[in-house]
């Protein structure tokens, strides 16, 4: 029995993150060119009956590449199918996945950087022609047999759009990066989502703290904001505050700029082994125990763009910012 995994708890914590995603455009914050730009192509594609052009969502995780796509199927008043990159392993399961789509219908593939080869091949005809090229082998005859398909908008979010191949990429028709948030979007999300988890008891100071140390990331966001609710309801008798909030971030060892234990690592083993860099990736990584792919797709971006990290053609290097942040003095090489 203590090996058992309680599958409702796991089943409630997704339940919850779900009901924090805003349904359509109006609810949705920050994004506001990606936003305007979709508008206009969903329009239009309505008004011709028509379903709109494969989309390509790419930026770092967090950012609500699934949340717009279940917005841009609302809007069309399509249904949408999710499907994970890895989880297809045969070119095959691609034809019995757009079958099982209505008629004008959203397939939704999470990290479709990492399809197979003979996967992405097979899609190619799929999202062009909207057709799947079937090999029948018949003793030693080989043919190959044309499946047409209703029309479909196939939507990938990606956080490695550098790992896309040429052909795959070009095969949709309109692509957006989304961006980082700006703490006062962030602090909006954060007084929705209350409203949606019963809080009552958050003043606009406590939002906007966890906005400020949420790494631009409405998911962090939203996770902090139900950790910092367990606090007010132990401590503060449920009311979240400014004070409050920097309370709840000590005891989950996340300071006033949102850095986690984790990103405090990377920059003082890069401080205090190398001496600020320059450091190449791989041996950062085995510095810190870290994977090398995550300190990439999930810490640096956000250090890079605050301005603690800067990439250099030699490797990785601290800023002064960094230094200072962290109350170490730099030593001149």
């Amino acid at each position: 029995m203590g090996n058992t995994i309680n599958t409702n708890l796991i089943t409630e914590e997704k339940e919850v993150e779900n009901n924090l995603r805003p349904q359509n455009f109006d609810s949705y914050i920050g994004q506001e060119k990606i936003k305007n730009n979709l508008k206009i192509y969903i329009q239009a594609a309505n008004e011709r009956n028509e379903p709109i052009d494969h989309v390509l969502l790419y930026g770092p995780p967090g950012l609500g590449k699934t949340t717009l796509a279940g917005i841009i199927a609302n809007e069309m008043g399509r249904s949408m199918k999710i499907v994970a990159g890895p989880a297809i392993e045969y070119p095959g399961e691609i034809l019995a996945i757009v079958k099982q789509l209505p008629k004008g219908g959203v397939l939704f593939v999470d990290e479709i950087h990492r399809l197979s080869k003979p996967v992405e091949e097979a899609l190619y005809s799929v999202m062009e022609d909207f057709a799947f090229d079937a090999v029948i082998e018949n003793g030693e005859q080989t043919t190959v047999r044309r499946i047409n398909l209703d029309r479909f908008t196939l939507i990938g979010a990606t956080t490695r759009a550098g790992l896309l191949s040429a052909p795959l990429r070009d095969r949709f028709g309109i692509i957006h990066r989304m961006e980082y948030y700006e703490p006062e979007e962030l602090a909006q999300i954060v007084i929705n989502s209350a409203q949606k988890l019963n809080i009552n008891n958050i003043d606009e100071s406590g939002a906007l703290e966890i906005g400020n140390c949420s790494r631009g990331t409405p998911r962090i966001a939203n996770r902090i904001l139900r950790r910092v609710r367990d606090y007010a309801q132990v401590k503060a008798d449920g009311n979240i505050t400014k004070q409050i909030v920097d309370d709840a971030l000590s005891l989950l060892d996340i300071d006033t700029k949102g850095l986690d234990f984790t990103d405090r690592s990377i920059l003082k083993t890069m401080i205090t082994k190398f001496n600020g860099g320059p450091v190449g990736l791989d041996t950062l990584a085995a510095a810190i125990g870290e994977d090398a792919g995550t300190i990439e797709d999930v810490y640096e971006p956000f250090l890079v763009k605050c301005g603690f990290i800067n990439r250099t053609p030699r490797g990785r290097q601290v800023t002064d910012f960094a230094y200072k942040h962290l109350g170490y003095t730099k030593i001149e090489k």
